[in-house]
């Protein structure tokens, strides 16, 4: 992760991050502040973050935009954007609902050893597999669920001092529909709540209609939907 900052007489008034979430592609976002929009604030940390990119020998970017935002949009498409993708982002605030779990399931973090399993539950589950990953990330632990000796999930789950994110959640498609995804969810939900974290977040796509039903079921309340633009550098 890397930020670009903006000040003016000392006040931080925008930002652009760079966030590699395990796709070969990275992700961009950024705001300013809304008393210095429209001053091409947002358009210059947009061509400073491209540039930088683009030495680190990316291809392209994919530049996430509220879909709330009317300028964020205009600004992708200026730079040739193109939508790619869209996705709810959700989050829980307190307490996941009850629920049973299942002992035969364990849920430990990965190791090394994992990656191979990993790439091919997140190949199976999304159609491609992350770029390279640091599974024993400490920011950014990878966790994998075991029964019988296999694995058969795996999340990360992203620590800030905003609150925990789960990315790459990836159930085993044979396995999808019997409440291993809602188990192993809610447990990262206690965990975090035990661990005095108020909120957990996560995307979803907005045409995985199952997916949703799962976390809104569990507690989790619809905060914005974002639209990924492809700019290619």
């Amino acid at each position: 992760m890397r930020d670009l900052l903006w000040w003016d007489d000392g006040q931080l008034v925008g930002f652009a991050g760079l966030y590699a979430f395990g796709s070969t592609t990275p992700e961009v976002t950024g705001m300013v502040h809304p008393l210095h929009r429209r001053h091409g604030i947002g358009a210059r940390l947009l061509d400073e973050m491209t540039e930088l990119c683009g030495a680190r020998g990316d291809t392209g970017i994919l530049l996430v935009t509220p879909r709330s935002s009317v300028g964020a949009r205009q600004l992708a498409t200026s730079r040739g954007g193109v939508l790619d993708h869209s996705e709810h982002a959700l989050a829980l605030q307190g307490t996941v609902a009850d629920g049973p779990s299942d002992a035969s399931v364990a849920l430990r973090p990965a190791v090394s050893g994992d990656t191979e399993e990993v790439q091919r539950l997140v190949t199976a589950a999304f159609g491609h597999s992350f770029g390279p990953i640091d599974l024993e990330s400490p920011a950014e632990p990878t966790m994998v669920a075991e029964r019988d000796g296999a694995i058969i999930a795996t999340l990360r789950v992203h620590h800030t001092q905003e609150g925990w994110g789960v990315y790459g959640f990836a159930v085993d498609p044979p396995l999808q529909g019997q409440g291993i995804g809602r188990d192993l969810l809610r447990r990262v939900c206690r965990d975090a709540h035990d661990a005095g974290v108020e909120r957990v977040h996560l995307e979803v796509s907005v045409e995985n209609d199952r997916a949703l039903g799962l976390y809104t079921s569990l507690g989790f309340a619809h905060e914005a939907t974002e639209d990924y633009y492809a700019i290619a550098l």
